[in-house]
């Protein structure tokens, strides 16, 4: 881990920040007050970067890769709740509110670089800063939101549905996620996935 100050790539990263869903409509003096609370991590594929049922929770930007939210139940049966790329965020904010233990994980699916700091840090800043709490709480609600649609989907479309509407929602990630992890997500079997695809349904 690193401060962005002394990463060797900070010029790099803080480009990456400024392109970020949450921070890139902050001014320079706002950035310039978050910056020192950031740490940079690189991760492989497979990191955890979040333990389901832990307290001590942290506020990630995504810089590269990307990462999944894994809920798993008391006989280690995994479900993903979503993914989530560069430019994105992921959090652990309403478990935090609720001061409930995490709900999920949040993993590396590929190689990734985040940037984050301790949640009550975040929330500190927020409270600061008005309008990065409003678009940051809009869009923990808009992934919930999201979350609940996916689980609808799961039920209620069949498996060329389901891959559609992956396609029209996240049209950048399709290629991206390991069709075992994308087959996962969707519950269909690899080989499901693969046949939709060689029989030109996908």
């Amino acid at each position: 881990m690193s401060s962005v100050e002394n990463h060797p790539e900070k010029n790099i990263i803080r480009v990456q920040l400024r392109q970020n869903i949450l921070l890139k409509g902050m001014s320079e003096s706002e950035s310039a007050e978050l910056e020192p609370h950031l740490v940079v991590l690189d991760c492989h594929k497979g990191d955890f970067l979040l333990h389901q049922g832990v307290h001590e929770m942290e506020q990630y930007f995504i810089l590269d890769g990307i990462l999944k939210r894994v809920v798993t139940n008391s006989v280690a049966k995994e479900m993903i709740l979503r993914f989530a790329a560069e430019r994105d965020m992921e959090t652990s904010y309403a478990a935090w509110c609720l001061k409930t233990p995490t709900p999920y994980s949040i993993v590396c699916v590929t190689k990734a670089r985040v940037a984050k700091l301790p949640l009550p840090q975040w929330v500190e800043f927020m409270e600061r800063h008005a309008e990065t709490k409003k678009l940051f709480e809009h869009d923990v609600m808009s992934v919930m939101g999201e979350i609940m649609a996916h689980t609808i989907t799961l039920h209620m479309l069949d498996a060329p549905g389901r891959v559609h509407r992956f396609l029209r929602k996240h049209p950048e990630l399709f290629d991206r996620i390991p069709k075992k992890e994308l087959a996962f997500y969707l519950n269909l079997s690899a080989e499901t996935l693969s046949r939709l695809k060689q029989r030109g349904k996908i």
